[in-house]
């Protein structure tokens, strides 16, 4: 599965580096190198961050399962990668540091890629049709620090590089997501106890809400059915994936043993949390023109 997803990855890399008439051949495919290699070392990372902190704290797990996808599913050529865990995490400390260590450690690469690549894209007059990534309070802080304010009617057009730090921060916002058993739900969980069960259901419902209310939203104010209903589908197809999540591996995030966190790992998840909230896309792909 990692070498297909290496593969496929490449190929999503080679969409974004072709030109008008290039021809799609293995030449093209290596060129995609340039989006591919940083965006696998944010996932590299971020996984291993918590296979590592898993291992360390004796849970059992599995080396991540990386999950390809064409580009025409998806314009990452991946939908990231999973790792198994054969026993529930018993410690409310565990769960925060497995929980924590994958976003951590993905975004320690993301952040300098995205900046990198930032530096190295221009910032052209924004003209005809596409789609426009989304974009987070921390994302558009970066952008105003790397490259000053964009006047009106201009856009940054990503280097592939900057492409793929966004996709990392992407990425790791919906690891975020305070739901299940998802990174955020396990550090939610360990910071509120069985009151995050609530909340969660809260925030799954909220997900479809939002879906609904950016697809009427965009309609009210003049986009054709299909660009509206494009432009909050996210949303509510995560909404549907975390129903499936939740209905084969439980309702409610599993219990832990007894224990009260300690100081620093209470700061880690609740700086977690706030990453989340400085990651949150309202729309994370949206069809323009």
């Amino acid at each position: 599965m990692f070498l297909t997803t290496v593969g496929t990855v490449f190929w999503a890399g080679a969409y974004q580096v072709a030109q008008p008439g290039d021809v799609f051949d293995g030449k093209l495919l290596l060129q995609g190198w340039v989006f591919a290699v940083p965006l696998l070392a944010i996932l590299l990372a971020h996984e291993f961050g918590h296979y590592i902190a898993a291992r360390l704290h004796g849970v059992p797990a599995s080396l991540p399962f990386f999950i390809p996808m064409v580009p025409w599913g998806s314009p990452l050529g991946t939908l990231g990668a999973v790792i198994s865990m054969r026993d529930r995490i018993k410690s409310r400390d565990a769960l925060v540091d497995i929980g924590a260590a994958g976003p951590l450690a993905g975004m320690v690469v993301a952040l300098p890629v995205l900046v990198w690549g930032l530096l190295h894209s221009p910032v052209q007059r924004a003209t005809g049709a596409g789609m426009l990534e989304g974009e987070s309070l921390l994302y558009l802080l970066l952008k105003r620090v790397t490259l000053g304010p964009i006047p009106a009617g201009y856009d940054v057009m990503l280097h592939p590089v900057a492409f793929a730090g966004w996709a990392g921060l992407f990425l790791t916002m919906i690891n975020l997501v305070p739901v299940g058993q998802l990174d955020g739900g396990h550090i939610a969980y360990a910071l509120f106890g069985p009151a995050q069960n609530h909340i969660a259901r809260m925030v799954h419902g909220g997900l479809a809400g939002l879906g609904a209310l950016i697809i009427a939203t965009r309609f009210a104010l003049g986009g054709s059915l299909e660009v509206s209903v494009a432009s909050g589908a996210f949303w509510l197809v995560w909404f549907g994936l975390l129903f499936l999540l939740k209905w084969i591996g439980g309702r409610d995030h599993p219990p832990t043993e007894p224990g009260e966190l300690g100081t620093v790992r209470k700061i880690v998840a609740a700086g977690s949390l706030l990453l989340f909230v400085l990651l949150f896309m309202p729309t994370p792909l949206m069809y323009a023109g």
